[in-house]
């Protein structure tokens, strides 16, 4: 397949949502830093320079490969994931090992991924935190991001809830790039759960929509649940339920996740991913001049 040229619109949407991602990764990791835990509490952004996680690192290989095959290939993707491997980012003991091998010793992805948590799969988050901008990507065609975001996932995160949770992200974020996609948050859940497989996850969407009018955060992430056992049903229709309430305010979009607690560098990136996806919800300037720049290898030649 002929791949999209860097400047392409394609690549552009990506390439906002992956700021977006970034953002809310590098200022939402900030407050896992108990000195800054008052800034949370008060709305105030904490000093010095973002740096982000491996939420950022793996999502600039989602979208390196989109641009170079302008498709999610497994191969290349997996390859990615492993050179572009920072220990420092804050990657969980699983995949750190995998990467590594992979790297080192040329290891099979597919045997590594297969073989995690004793052959059922990783159920963590990890698939789901990184593929925001390839929804963006296919903006226009929710279905086609729900089937890249499927491949996506494999490569790292096979338990069948990781999956589903990459694949409504994808969705997500497809549907809110689409300028003829659903505005009505109810509407928009909807169309998601029209795109996912049945699942935790799913159930999860679903008691999302249904508490739509609930503006109490904490409820919220007591019901949802927040990312605190790093699962993808346990982080996902949380984000999804603050992203559909904050469809054109990145700032109050992330502060609502942000504020409540768990996972709280994912369940922002993911939120801050979807939301960047439509031009009115790109993150304030300050916040994107504050949070470390995109690798250069994934980066617009503009920028690099």
């Amino acid at each position: 397949m002929t791949a999209h040229p860097v400047d392409s619109e394609n690549t552009s949407r990506a390439l906002a949502s992956l700021r977006g991602l970034a953002v809310g990764d590098a200022l939402g990791s900030q407050f896992f830093v108990p000195s800054n835990y008052q800034a949370l509490q008060n709305g105030g952004l904490p000093p010095g320079v973002w740096q982000w996680t491996d939420d950022t690192e793996m999502a600039c290989s989602v979208l390196a490969v989109l641009a170079a095959h302008g498709r999610i290939d497994q191969d290349a993707l997996a390859m990615s994931f492993a050179e572009h491997h920072d220990f420092d980012r804050g990657y969980g003991p699983a995949v750190n090992r995998m990467l590594r091998l992979i790297r080192q010793e040329g290891a099979d992805w597919r045997e590594l991924a297969a073989g995690l948590f004793n052959g059922q799969g990783s159920w963590g988050n990890g698939a789901a935190m990184r593929v925001a901008p390839l929804g963006a990507w296919y903006a226009g065609d929710a279905e086609q991001a729900t089937h890249q975001a499927e491949i996506s996932a494999y490569t790292t995160h096979q338990h069948r809830e990781a999956v589903v949770g990459a694949m409504a992200v994808a969705a997500m974020a497809a549907l809110v790039a689409d300028p003829d996609g659903p505005k009505d948050p109810s509407a928009l859940l909807g169309a998601v759960l029209d795109l996912v497989p049945t699942s935790a996850v799913k159930a999860g969407i679903r008691r999302a929509r249904d508490m739509l009018d609930y503006a109490d955060v904490a409820t919220v992430a007591a019901v949802l649940g927040c990312g605190r056992r790093t699962s993808a049903h346990d982080t996902v229709p949380f984000a999804l339920w603050s992203a559909a309430r904050h469809l054109d305010d990145y700032q109050q979009a992330f502060w609502t996740t942000a504020k409540a607690g768990g996972d709280v560098d994912t369940t922002c990136a993911i939120v801050g991913g979807i939301i960047a996806a439509r031009p009115t919800g790109q993150p304030p300037a300050e916040w994107l001049e504050r949070t470390e720049p995109l690798p250069l290898w994934v980066a617009a030649p503009a920028e690099a």
